[in-house]
């Protein structure tokens, strides 16, 4: 979750009908003498009118995206809200059109790795109940996932899975808040099958980790956990994979390789409950963004996927503008790693609805919030100017003007799972994305 840790520790984890001649530029008029350095104007000459948010259709509007992305291999999707259904829709909108038009073969977002295999195996093989497995998966501050967009665009890749059997897509969770029982029982039976001789010590050192409750009762009690305990906990779930590290790879060294990463993430999350929660945010931030972009890698190199990144714009981005609470981000991790094959998108948005949580208790039932239009002083005012329509544009080819008046930083709404929280960040638009898109209005999710 993003948005939620400006002001302080409370809480870990606290995309229209089709226009005519999709894909063409957003018209503007011709410039005028003196009119070259006006950046609606230029954003204007850059700007691809985006047909819809909504996915079905057409997607002849989104062949110039294809130019942006290029040959990258993660594509970062940001959004603006974790609570509006046009952010959400257009990345399953996106991403359909990205594993049929470009390849790409895997969704990773921001939710646990065990959450992740959890729907990966439904995906796969249809087996289970996807309702089921969504409630009880998406708790807590992960609740805000509960959306019926979120299960179209999981039962659109199950169709794909069953129709394309020889070109798969696969679902990822990249973050590192929770990790569900079942991991620690497939590591544990790993190591009883292999390894017998570290069975007794690897079951003591998971005890007090392993969730017994509901995963909202998990992340829950970890926040009232003393801190001692819980750097006992981190501890004890780090000596596991270390333990794990050093012995040889069973028959199977790709499983080896598997079993290491559950073993890593059930590390990662004792890791990052570990933090002070009074002292230490900015290292448990830079922590959390460090081993999403470790996990989203990992993936990646493990399978040779395209990838589509979800998470928050504040996630995605190539530079943080909270430098005192996030000092450094999942996308600038991944462009360190990937370079140019890592391309970041951002959202903007002029005014609507989100889904939130009341600040700083996510057990809270959501709500819909709704925002008018944005501060004057804001990217929002400007970019409400440049078109009737939604469209998106390439923060680094763009005319001079345009580039320009993007790499300078404002006022900008980055709002994630809660409210009331402060409604704007200081973003330097052409720092932190490769592509931004902007979206006129927008409108709640629709909670599962």
């Amino acid at each position: 979750m993003r948005g939620d840790h400006r002001r302080g520790s409370r809480t870990l984890l606290s995309a229209a009908a089709f226009a005519l001649c999709l894909g063409a530029t957003v018209g503007a008029a011709p410039a005028q003498a003196g009119n070259s350095t006006d950046p609606v104007r230029a954003l204007s000459r850059a700007a691809q009118t985006l047909g819809s948010t909504q996915p079905g259709g057409s997607d002849n509007d989104l062949r110039a995206f294809d130019r942006m992305i290029g040959n990258a291999s993660v594509v970062g999707v940001g959004e603006a809200t974790h609570g509006s259904n046009e952010f959400r829709a257009f990345k399953d909108r996106l991403f359909r059109h990205l594993v049929e038009r470009q390849g790409f073969t895997t969704f990773a977002f921001e939710t646990s790795w065990s959450t992740g295999l959890r729907l990966n195996d439904w995906v796969q093989t249809g087996r289970g109940d996807l309702s089921k497995i969504m409630d009880e998966e998406f708790q807590h501050a992960n609740v805000i996932w509960n959306t019926e967009e979120t299960k179209t665009q999981f039962r659109w890749m199950r169709e794909w899975n069953r129709t394309h059997p020889n070109r798969p897509v696969q679902v990822v969770g990249d973050d590192v808040g929770y990790a569900g029982p079942e991991l620690f029982d497939t590591v544990t039976a790993y190591v009883a099958r292999w390894y017998p001789d570290l069975l007794p010590e690897v079951q003591r050192l998971y005890r007090e980790s392993r969730p017994t409750g509901t995963a909202g009762e998990a992340m829950g009690s970890w926040e009232k956990i003393p801190l001692a305990d819980r750097e006992r906990m981190r501890g004890d779930v780090q000596r596991v994979l270390r333990l794990l590290e050093q012995r040889p790879a069973g028959a199977d060294p790709r499983q080896h390789a598997l079993i290491l990463q559950h073993a890593r993430s059930i590390a990662q999350v004792g890791t990052l409950w570990g933090f002070d929660f009074t002292k230490d945010v900015p290292a448990m931030m830079r922590y959390r963004d460090q081993q999403m972009a470790a996990n989203t890698l990992w993936w990646h190199d493990r399978t040779g996927s395209r990838i589509l990144l979800s998470a928050h714009n504040g996630h995605v981005a190539e530079i943080t503008s909270s430098p005192e609470s996030y000092p450094k981000l999942q996308g600038e991790f991944l462009a360190d790693r990937l370079g140019k094959r890592y391309v970041s998108v951002g959202f903007t948005f002029g005014q609507g609805d989100f889904n939130a949580w009341e600040a700083g208790d996510p057990a809270k039932a959501l709500r819909s919030v709704t925002l008018g239009p944005g501060t004057s002083a804001g990217n929002e005012h400007t970019l409400e100017q440049v078109s009737g329509r939604d469209y998106y544009l390439d923060t680094r080819d763009a005319p001079a003007a345009a580039r320009t008046w993007l790499n300078n930083a404002r006022p900008t709404r980055s709002l994630g799972a809660e409210w009331p929280i402060p409604e704007y960040e200081t973003v330097n638009l052409k720092k932190s994305y490769d592509v931004l898109v902007h979206l006129h209005r927008v409108t709640a999710t629709h909670l599962g």
